[in-house]
């Protein structure tokens, strides 16, 4: 054996005695031989600690035993590990030690040098490594008395796995101290996992060591006004949360939120500054400027249309104006609108000419030898020119040429000129394409031969004598008229070459911010194109409350600066915007690679070009970061991205993290030391002292929608149910419970109350059942006006005769419907019984303090109509789709970690890909829509008071609108109608349909129906082998195997219980290694243990505690906050001193998130009144199962009869790898082997009477309908039954030609399940037998 295996990995199931065990902990099996023939083994074991004969004899008589094996034979060896020094007494446990390096947490004080991870190797043997936690776990195994510790740390040049096998004595300081984020020093063996395939670290020595984080030392603190977060689509991984805390941790007084097109962290950044830094709200927006982007006239001379123009064109060796020479200048005078003169000169551009360059324009290198010099050829042509104003196609690549040559020269060049790009583009508008030639066939002007100098200039002089006649007619007749004439018509010409820049919008005050908002909106809704762009004319529109900056080397400032335009031509363009932004060298040093600049040095003069345009032109110049990740280990993070995206230069360094302000002061030394404190720290704290602190929500109040006399109508509603169920006099502390809740409600949340009411109401009349889901049967109002059917007052008898009533308040029932039956005394009817004991407080919080959330579960074929009702109550206008945010999976994530690892060749482990794989978690990659969720604006207000709105997913296409921020952000705002389809409702009513049973009369102390939550014998058979004891398949809440093993645990027999186990199963941590284990070990009973939030709040007021601690401690526990960060202080100590039980105290320390009871009652009642039909109306059931549940019914199997179901099962049971359709499948699979057992049969599919959808109860059977077919859909069969109507058919043929929808192998599948039986293939006569 090549390695050394730790005993317990090799022998996991092996309970040895518990001082043998402490032996074995730190052993390694160093050899293992197994005799097949023999039945023995011989077992080689180093072991740290002496092992006596007698306990070696032991060992190998257990060993023998647990294996079945004829003898053991081991052979011992001590220390065969690394040399070590005695242990302190207190190892592995005991009170915190403090040493030089930190405080120890297991072992003794580590005195060696950490190596870095990247390093490590299996051979590596004794090691120390320190790094940061980023996953820790600690389980219990199988091996009673046993733990397994694992922490994954990294030192971001690699990472690794710390594991450990470990008694529960010694796990307990690790379990109890080590939490993810903490840096730890850890000193141990390097060594193989167990399968080979990685390395782990087996902890010896773990101490917790402070590790100082970058801090900002600067005395005054910079801004940062650029920086991106998770929702920079695919493109940013700064965690908004973290950095605002981090700014605030800094002392700056300031931070911007900058994301690409999008707004969707402002929520986060709100909660994370909140009192601490102010928040700067903004966006760096996908500009286009529709309306002067390119002028058509630059510079200052005025002139008639009449006068001289001298029209040009150039040939260069290329596009680059930094790179490339002058190779022909050609021009034309035009005079009157006639060419009276014409100009060429060859220009020497001392290079040889590239053969591309050669083909294009017909100029050879013997055609310029003897040419001109640039400066001579310059010379003649302005000589040419003289004071005429120029034109040219395209004119400023035209004059950048002759510019830079100029200037080469120290030749003087302030030209005023005509682009005719421009004019065209603007006065012809659907022309699509601009190019010279394009232009000049549409204007039907002379053939020329394209891409010479000397013949493109002729051109461009008779363009210019079309193009006045058309601006004359709009009253255009000067040069200087024709650019005001320009901004009318730009924005309605051609966008097809506007590519968009990047701009930096920040909202200024609340004005600014619904500004922003309705740019977003309109970015989205009308200007998307690949991304959302916002045009020039709709920001100018919004402009008010906007400070606009010019953003990165993407903005149209920077890029115009890079393309060396004019000094005119950049003031004008600096010129619209509030502040303007240079950026580290570091950010731009791509343009190096790209050929865009020549060097850093260049890249410097970029920025101090931007310096020097802001001091001409009175404006602030700012130094942004333009921040994609906070640290700078981060950057492999977005390396991942991009390479994900394909993006060729992935890996390039780009070290776009938070810079401090003392980092960011050094990128700007070359300005010199005034100036780069001016960029740095004067200039982004004045902006931000420009910026109001504006509160992005108002905290706690609802901005309901109106509806008429919504007040009135729902006290109304109220208090007449209440008489109607509880008489003229209901008792007080009916009384006294709605006086609480209707003081909190009416008022503030009455139109919440009844536009809920409205809807369940209309879906009744409909016929459609609606069930509740989350808390809102805590409330009595709801159960009053009927949204809900959980009634939430205690356990209590009503006489529906007299009105009489008794309740149970003494704790003995958990639920009326578990009560015994009684009658009334005052009349002797009946009772009814009634009470589900939820307290309000779970719902509106105490004093009614938390805006109430109705959702509601629609039946699915009712829930489209349900969402029209809505929008036709509150106006098309005002209701939106709730709006989600999808981001990258871990499982997503995970995949683009591993193919960029195998892309660039790199070997790293499962703590490594772990790191890597969270590290990209969270990235914002679409969006979508709430399945059910809609939000209602009041009429008196628009959506952009809140948030902007979007399509989903981008989709251009789509009339669906939804809310820009996901919901939640917005619950305390605006009002939220959660209308869920669910199949619960549609089974009802297809029961009621099939059964003329009315659901809401069933009895839920039915004993037939509790029964078969322990027991199938009411169905006719009894423990199943392969169904179990229980008789709960296909009844929802309790149809998964899983849930079917708690009833099998629990065995209950009463509706508070099933609660309970709902509670349980939609819970987390809740029943797994919490309730169950108290249960099974007869610790608790089901009901004393926790099922549901309120059964916390509930039983800690009983005991005697203060209510509102109660609650508090409630909430901290459903939501996982205990389980986080413990109880908070006096908690505990409250909860011992009323004598709460520590196994209670335990078991609320575990759970991750607790069910309401109100939504448990809700889908418990739905689920109970479904098993009732199941028992008593076993067909209706099966049809409606079949029908509306069945993700997978396929007729080849499902109606292939009993063994045959059976042994489909079984074949998916043993596939480790079945799908998740088969999956599906076996479920469907085990309801119809229930079918089969109680008696029942399918019929063979009728081409006559099979229903399109619906399975159709038969004698003694179901009829399967046409998509039971395997592959036939839902259109091919409605679109059968719809043909076959009044036909008889002879003929397969026949059907098949008139039920033209069925593929020819659907038609295959029904001949093979028979429903073609006796009938003829074809319908040919034969003349001969």
């Amino acid at each position: 054996m090549a390695q050394r295996i730790p005993f317990f990995e090799l022998f996991e199931g092996f309970a040895p005695p518990i001082g043998l065990r402490v032996l074995l902990t730190d052993a390694r099996v160093t050899d293992v031989t197994v005799e097949q023939e023999s039945r023995t083994m011989a077992l080689a074991l180093t072991v740290l600690q002496e092992i006596t004969d007698s306990e070696r004899t032991l060992l190998e008589q257990l060993l023998a035993d647990r294996f079945a094996l004829n003898g053991v034979r081991i052979s011992l060896t001590q220390g065969g590990f690394p040399k070590q020094e005695p242990r302190p007494s207190n190892a592995g446990g005991g009170a915190r030690k403090e040493s030089s390096a930190g405080k120890i947490i297991m072992g003794r004080e580590i005195k060696g040098h950490p190596m870095p991870m990247s390093e490590l190797n299996p051979k590596a043997g004794n090691v120390v490594v320190e790094g940061k936690v980023f996953k820790c776990e600690f389980r219990e195994l199988r091996q009673p008395g046993m733990w397994l510790a694992l922490i994954e740390m990294t030192d971001y040049e690699g990472s690794v796995i710390v594991r450990k096998r470990m008694l529960e004595k010694d796990v307990a300081p690790l379990r109890d101290r080590v939490s993810t984020g903490m840096w730890l020093l850890v000193a141990g063996t390097m060594e193989l996992t167990y399968d080979g395939h990685d390395m782990q670290l087996n902890p010896r020595d773990v101490t917790e060591i402070t590790h100082e984080p970058r801090m900002d030392t600067a005395e005054v603190k910079r801004v940062e006004l650029h920086l991106h977060t998770r929702m920079s689509n695919m493109d940013a991984l700064t965690d908004t949360g973290s950095v605002v805390k981090l700014a605030a941790k800094w002392g700056m007084p300031a931070i911007a939120i900058t994301d690409h097109g999008v707004a969707q962290s402002f929520p986060d950044a709100w909660h994370a500054g909140e009192g601490k830094i102010k928040i700067l709200y903004g966006c760096e927006g996908y500009f286009v400027n529709n309306i002067d982007d390119r002028i058509a006239i630059h510079g200052h001379q005025d002139i008639g249309f009449s006068d001289e123009i001298v029209c040009f064109d150039i040939e260069t060796t290329g596009l680059k104006v930094t790179q490339e020479a002058i190779t022909e200048i050609g021009a034309v005078r035009l005079r009157n609108g006639e060419i009276v003169e014409t100009f060429q000169t060859f220009v020497d551009p001392e290079r040889r000419l590239t053969p591309e360059i050669i083909g294009l324009t017909g100029i050879t290198d013997e055609m310029l030898r003897g040419a001109p010099k640039l400066k001579d050829a310059l010379t003649a042509f302005l000589a040419f020119a003289g004071d005429a104003p120029l034109a040219a196609h395209n004119a400023e690549f035209d004059i950048s040429f002759i510019r830079a040559g100029c200037r080469k020269c120290s030749i003087p060049f302030e030209p005023t000129y005509i682009d005719t790009l421009i004019l065209a583009q603007n006065l012809l508008p659907g022309l699509g394409k601009y190019k010279l030639d394009i232009v000049a066939d549409h204007l039907q002007l002379p053939q020329f031969n394209h891409h010479r100098a000397s013949d493109d200039a002729v051109p461009v002089a008779q363009m210019l004598t079309k193009f006045f006649p058309m601006l004359e007619e709009r009253g255009v007749t000067r040069l200087q008229q024709i650019n005001n004439e320009m901004l009318k018509l730009r924005p309605l010409g051609s966008k097809s070459n506007r590519f968009p820049k990047h701009i930096i919008l920040l909202a200024k005050n609340k004005a600014g911010l619904k500004n922003l908002y309705q740019l977003i909106s309109l970015s989205n809704l009308k200007y998307f194109k690949r991304v959302p762009i916002i045009p020039k004319s709709e920001l100018i529109a919004h402009r008010e409350g906007l400070i606009i900056g010019s953003a990165c080397e993407a903005g149209e400032l920077f890029r115009a600066v890079a393309d060396h335009k004019d000094w005119e031509e950049l003031k004008r363009i600096a010129s619209f915007y509030d502040y303007l932004e240079i950026q580290p060298i570091c950010n731009n040093r791509f343009m190096l690679r790209e050929g865009a600049a020549r060097s850093e040095e260049e890249l410097r003069d970029f920025n101090r070009t931007i310096v020097r345009l802001g001091e001409e032109l009175g404006k602030r110049v700012v130094a942004t970061g333009d921040v994609h990740f906070q640290e700078p280990e981060d950057e492999v993070y977005r390396h991942i991205l991009l390479a994900s995206k394909k993006f060729p230069d992935a890996n390039a360094p780009l070290p776009i993290y938070f810079r401090t302000t003392d980092e960011m002061l050094r990128e700007f030394e070359y300005l010199g030391k005034e100036k780069a404190y001016e960029v740095v720290v004067t200039n982004t704290r004045a902006i931000a002292d420009q910026i109001e602190n504006i509160e992005l929500l108002p905290k706690g109040k609802l901005f309901p929608p109106r509806l008429k006399n919504s007040r009135e109508d729902l006290n109304r509603l109220v208090w007449d149910k209440v008489h109607e169920l509880y008489g003229d006099e209901p008792p007080k502390l009916i009384k006294d419970r709605l006086d609480i809740e209707l003081g909190g409600i009416l008022g503030k949340y009455d139109v919440v109350y009844m536009s809920a009411q409205k809807l369940v109401q209309r879906s009744l009349e409909c016929g459609y059942l609606v069930g509740s889901r989350g808390s809102v049967g805590s409330s009595l109002v709801a159960y009053m006006s009927g949204i809900t059917e959980v009634n939430s007052l205690p356990p209590h008898y009503r006489c529906p005769k007299c009105r009489h009533s008794e309740f149970i308040t003494d704790g003995s029932y958990g639920c009326g419907a578990d009560m015994p039956d009684k009658n009334c005394p005052e009349c002797g009817t009946k009772y009814v019984k009634d009470g589900f004991d939820i307290p309000f407080e779970t719902f509106l919080g105490f004093g009614g303090g938390k805006v109430p959330d109705i959702d509601l579960n629609f039946s699915g074929e009712y829930q489209a109509r349900a969402h029209r009702h809505a929008i036709e109550m509150f106006g098309e206008t005002q209701v939106f789709r709730a709006g989600t945010i999808g981001t990258l999976a871990e499982k997503t994530a995970f995949g683009f970690v591993k193919k960029y690892l195998e892309e660039n060749g790199i070997q790293s482990g499962a703590a490594e890909i772990d790191r890597l794989t969270a590290g990209c978690v969270g990235v914002r990659r679409t969006t979508g829509q709430h399945p059910g969720g809609l939000v209602v604006v009041p009429d008196d207000l628009e959506i952009e008071d809140f948030c902007p709105v979007q399509h989903p997913a981008d989709a251009e296409d789509s009339d669906t609108i939804t809310t820009h921020f996901e919901y939640h952000c917005m619950e305390d705002n605006l009002l939220k109608l959660d209308m869920l389809g669910h199949d619960d409702p549609t089974m009802i009513r297809m029961l009621e349909d099939l059964t003329g049973v009315n659901a809401r009369t069933i009895p839920l102390d039915d004993p037939d129906t509790m029964s078969i939550f322990t027991s199938s014998k009411v169905l006719g058979f009894e423990n199943d082998d392969l169904l179990g004891p229980t008789g709960a398949v296909a009844i929802p809440e309790f149809n998964t195997r899983f849930t079917r093993q708690m009833l099998i645990d629990t065995q209950p027999k009463d509706f508070n219980t099933l609660v309970r186990l709902s509670g349980f199963s939609h819970g987390t941590d809740v029943w797994l290694g919490n309730a169950r284990e108290l249960i099974v070990s007869g610790t608790a009973s089901v009901l004393e243990t926790v099922g549901c939030r309120d059964d916390i709040m509930l039983y800690l007021i009983s005991m005697g505690l203060d209510p509102k601690m109660s609650f508090k401690i409630m909430e901290a526990v459903r939501k996982g906050k205990v389980k986080k960060g413990g109880f908070q202080d006096g908690w505990v100590e409250a909860m011992q001193e009323h004598d709460v039980p520590e196994w209670y105290i335990e078991s609320l320390a575990k759970i991750g998130y607790l069910f309401p009871k109100a939504h448990a009652v809700a889908y418990v009642m739905m689920a109970f009144r479904i098993a009732w039909f199941k028992v008593h109306e076993p067909l209706a059931f099966y049809a409606t199962f079949f029908t509306v549940r069945a993700k997978a019914f396929d007729a080849e199997y499902c109606c292939a009869g009993l063994d045959a179901v059976k042994r489909k099962i079984r074949e998916i049971e043993n596939n480790k790898d079945a799908s998740a359709v088969e999956q599906d499948l076996m479920t469907t699979l085990e309801v119809c082997y229930e079918f089969y057992r109680r008696g029942f049969h399918f019929d063979t599919i009728d081409i006559y009477r099979s229903d399109a959808t619906k399975f159709t109860v038969t004698e003694g059977g179901l009829l399967p309908p046409f998509i039971s077919v395997h592959g036939l859909g839902e259109a091919a069969a409605l679109d059968t039954v719809e043909k076959r109507r009044g036909k008889e058919f002879i003929s397969v043929e026949e059907f098949s030609m008139c039920c033209n929808k069925l593929s020819k192998t659907h038609i295959e599948q029904l001949r093979a399940l028979g429903a073609f039986a006796g009938m003829a293939d074809t319908s040919q006569l034969t003349l001969f037998g």
